[in-house]
C-alpha cells in the first residue's frame, strides 16, 4: 500500500468559498443539504459567530463544528470547491491541539461510561409479567369513574 502524494496541488482551489460548500468538500458532512441544514441549526460557527450557509470563508478562519457530543474547531487552511478523497479533504483544514484532546477525552469518556442496558435487571418482561401489569392497570382505575 503507498501513501497519498500530498505534494499534488488541491483541484478546484479558490480564494472565497461558501461556507457550506467547503464543510462538504472537507468531508464533514456528506452532502451540501446536510452541511446547510447544520449551520441552520446554530452548530456552526465562523470566527466565534454562528454562521450562515451563505457565509464566505476565506483562509486563515476559525470554523467551529459540533458533531453530536464532539465539538470540533478548525482552521481553515484552503478553499476547494471539488470533493476529492480524504487525504485531499483533510489538507484543506488543521484541527487545534485543545479541539484534539478534547475529542479524544469524550471518546475515552464514552468507553469507560457504563452501559445504559446494564442498569436493567430483569431484561424484558415475560408473557405472564405483561398480563400482571395489564391486570394490575385494569383495577387501578381511579376513584373518579
Amino acid at each position: 500500500m503507498t501513501m497519498p502524494d500530498t505534494d499534488r496541488p488541491l483541484p478546484g482551489l479558490t480564494e472565497r468559498l461558501r461556507l457550506d460548500k467547503w464543510l462538504w468538500a472537507a468531508r464533514f458532512f456528506k452532502t451540501r443539504g446536510l452541511a446547510a441544514d447544520e449551520i441552520d441549526k446554530g452548530r456552526i460557527q465562523v470566527n466565534g459567530q454562528v454562521a450562515k450557509a451563505s457565509r464566505e470563508l476565506r483562509a486563515g478562519d476559525v470554523v467551529g463544528i459540533r458533531q453530536g457530543p464532539v465539538e470540533r474547531t478548525v482552521v481553515v487552511r484552503a478553499l476547494s470547491t471539488v470533493r476529492g478523497p480524504a487525504p485531499q479533504a483533510q489538507q484543506l483544514y488543521e484541527e487545534t491541539a485543545e479541539s484534539i484532546a478534547a475529542r479524544l477525552a469524550a471518546a475515552e469518556q464514552r468507553k469507560t461510561a457504563a452501559e445504559p442496558a446494564s442498569a436493567i435487571e430483569h431484561g424484558r418482561p415475560t408473557k405472564r409479567d405483561r398480563r400482571q401489569l395489564a391486570d394490575w392497570r385494569r383495577w387501578s382505575a381511579s376513584a373518579d369513574e
